[in-house]
């Protein structure tokens, strides 16, 4: 499975890479109908992972090696097994129990119709009928996602206590802050009506209905949380940070969760979604800063998306893998999936070269793809069940990292007397992506990623907010500076570039595997450019 003591054991490895904080996914204690964000109880450690005692352990063991720990908070849902919806099923219609969740009475002939025409994200109804304590057919709960995880109400007071308690008890043992589920969720429109583009929210797998989410209540809760976690910050003087996965479409709707007094950071998922496209990536980033003036928290990969590497691989139907479907040739004997691979590491070094904070999700480092072949017997995302199998799921995405070449015990994943199966299986061609064999490949990806997260820490210009896009660039050429010292340009096209003149200065990073002129930027490539009389240390 992995567990807490795994992430103890790896933590070095961390260190080593370079990052600041950890996040972690829910460990909570969870029947497991989501991968933990269907919790049971929010102040105990499922026993699959560990217990609190190891917990206590990784925080310590993680802030001596001078990283942070973030944890999952999950606000919007509870699960079917939590005590309290366990209580509310035995209390009957009307009860105070029953008030901490959107319980309502059925549409149509004997109420066998949901109450409303909303739709889950994850696909069908979002409404599931209950038997009443005496076994009769009785009320429905409202579940924006799986059934398994009905929608809290935040409009009883019993709720925001809770989660407050929730907060405080894991800052008291050490936490340094919190990443917000589903932060546009939480309250609903009054009287849960009716709308018409409900169907959307299944249909795209976004938040689209405005009377489920994004409803101007939930910044009252941020604003709560804010002052909470800056409580704890004046009492030892030590930063907390609240980020929110805010899923909205709308860029300015998502700077409202930034505005002073809320949360400290959302994700810019614009990043993560663009296609491989130098106008593209400009706009996204003009845009992100514009409403984020003073830090953009950038991600390319999260544990709901595919991975970079298989995004940016041309396919057939749009084979130059820009996303528009023009069916631009590829060079003569190309192999798709080392371009997804060079587009992939272009795409993080034009992001780590950003303004703001960068999220790097487990094994990105190690240029991982997608599994897309996974039996159907071990999928165990909600999205692929409920959809019928017309959706994916993210399983794909979420296969356990190769550490070792070895292909006993899952490439180190599991310990060496493990004789069950990974919760995934690894395809054996990982064993090529595997941490120890790139740990000794000066040029593989977990290397580059060393490279320019040690060059962030050690370059002045990385640790501001200033930021010049370049406009007087070649077709396919996005060109970026950072203060005075520091130039990138990323080739989004298929063909070498020249480097522009005057030439930026001495290259000290490079995307490309294999040595180029310092007068070219490669396909699909990101070259680090620093005009100075001193390298970086």
């Amino acid at each position: 499975m992995g567990d807490l003591a795994g992430v103890v054991g790896k933590l070095p490895y961390l260190a080593g890479l370079g990052v600041d904080g950890l996040w972690l996914n829910p460990f909570y204690a969870s029947p497991g109908h989501d991968h933990g964000y269907d919790v049971a109880d929010h102040c105990a450690v499922d026993p699959a992972y560990g217990s609190l005692e190891g917990f206590d352990e990784l925080v310590a063991t993680a802030h001596g090696h001078g990283i942070r720990v973030i944890l999952d908070v999950v606000p919007n849902h509870a699960s079917i097994a939590h005590p309290w919806f366990a209580a509310a099923l035995a209390a009957g219609p009307g009860s105070p129990q029953r008030g901490r969740f959107h319980f309502a009475d059925g549409q149509g002939p004997d109420g066998n119709e949901p109450p409303n025409n909303w739709r889950s994200i994850f696909g069908g109804p979002a409404w599931t009928r209950i038997s009443e304590p005496d076994g009769t057919p009785g009320q429905w709960y409202l579940h924006t996602f799986a059934a398994e995880q009905p929608d809290w109400n935040w409009t009883h007071a019993d709720v925001p206590a809770l989660f407050e308690r929730v907060l405080s008890f894991w800052l008291d043992r050490g936490v340094d802050g919190f990443r917000v589920d589903v932060a546009q969720g939480l309250h609903k429109l009054a009287g849960l009506p009716d709308h018409p583009d409900a169907w959307a929210d299944e249909a795209t797998g976004d938040p689209v209905n405005p009377n489920a989410w994004n409803q101007p209540a939930v910044h009252q809760v941020w604003r709560s949380w804010r002052r909470l976690v800056e409580d704890y910050t004046a009492g030892d003087g030590r930063d907390r940070l609240l980020i929110g996965e805010v899923g909205l479409t709308d860029p300015a709707a998502v700077a409202d969760y930034t505005r002073p007094g809320e949360l400290h950071h959302t994700f810019c998922f614009p990043f993560a979604h663009a296609t491989f496209d130098a106008d593209t990536y400009r706009h996204v980033i003009t845009t992100a800063l514009a409403h984020h003036p003073d830090g953009v928290a950038w991600v390319a990969n999260n544990h709901d998306l595919p991975r970079a590497v298989t995004r940016h691989t041309p396919t057939p139907r749009d084979r130059d893998g820009d996303g528009d479907g023009d069916g631009e040739e590829l060079p003569a004997g190309a192999d798709p999936a080392q371009i997804g691979l060079a587009r992939a590491r272009a795409a993080a070094a034009l992001m780590l070269a950003l303004p703001g904070a960068v999220y790097l999700y487990q094994g990105e480092e190690l240029g991982l793809p997608d599994v897309a072949d996974l039996p159907v017997t071990v999928l165990k995302d909600p999205m692929y069940h409920r959809s019928g199998g017309t959706r994916p799921g993210r399983d794909g995405c979420r296969v356990p990292l190769p550490w070792t070449t070895s292909p006993d015990h899952h490439h180190g994943f599991s310990p060496p007397a493990t004789t069950t199966p990974a919760w995934l299986p690894q395809p054996p061609t990982w064993a090529d992506l595997a941490a120890d064999t790139q740990h000794h490949t000066t040029t593989s990806t977990l290397n580059l990623y060393r490279q320019a997260l040690a060059l962030r820490r050690t370059i002045p210009d990385l640790a501001t907010t200033t930021l010049t896009l370049h406009t007087d660039t070649p077709p396919g050429l996005l060109a970026l500076s950072r203060g005075t010292h520091l130039t990138t340009y990323t080739n989004t096209t298929h063909h070498p570039i020249p480097t522009p003149h005057p030439h930026p200065g001495q290259p000290i990073l490079t995307t490309h595997p294999t040595p180029h002129p310092t007068d070219t930027i490669p396909p699909n490539t990101t070259v680090w450019y620093h005009h100075d009389d001193e390298t970086p240390a």
